[in-house]
């Protein structure tokens, strides 16, 4: 059975990142959008990733245009954005699908880990700034809807930390 270190992502540049070199860290995956209601969540995304980062935090936001076309630009624009609007340094990644046929593996997996109850179908992601906590030994994944503030998250970070 696969596990989070079994998948490599790419940058919004383009380069690869071996998701095997994040063992030990613990994860925050985050499924991002640039024109959502829900993005001023990366100011609090990167609020906690300065906070935790030297203790172990490693976060990945993962634009997705999915949900109401509201992460239409380029891999290149979405990242500046980011970092101009909410001072983001926490790594970009190139845009993905979460959901439907062309869902990125890694977003499978993590949908697949957070059911509820294996006897139903795998819970697709509802909307933009779906959050996935996971421990450092990625056997624990916890899944975090749209509208939990990162701010809330901080206890089960320093948790895992």
């Amino acid at each position: 059975m696969a596990t989070i270190y079994d998948f490599t992502v790419l940058t919004s540049q383009g380069e690869p990142l071996d998701l095997a070199s994040l063992r030990g860290k613990v994860l925050l995956i985050v499924n991002t959008a640039s024109k959502c209601g829900y993005t001023p969540q990366l100011a609090g995304l990167e609020e906690l990733y300065k906070q935790y980062h030297d203790k172990g935090l490693v976060l990945l936001g993962f634009p997705c245009n999915q949900f109401g076309g509201q992460d239409p630009g380029t891999d290149e624009e979405i990242r500046n954005f980011c970092q101009v609007n909410y001072g983001v340094t926490f790594p970009i990644m190139q845009k993905v699908e979460v959901n439907g046929p062309h869902a990125h593996p890694l977003f499978k997996l993590l949908k697949e880990e957070t059911s509820q109850d294996s006897d139903l179908p795998v819970k697709p992601i509802q909307w933009n700034f779906n959050k996935f906590l996971i421990s450092r030994d990625g056997t624990e994944i916890t899944r975090y809807g749209s509208a939990k503030l990162p701010k809330n998250l901080a206890k089960d970070i320093e948790a895992l930390l």
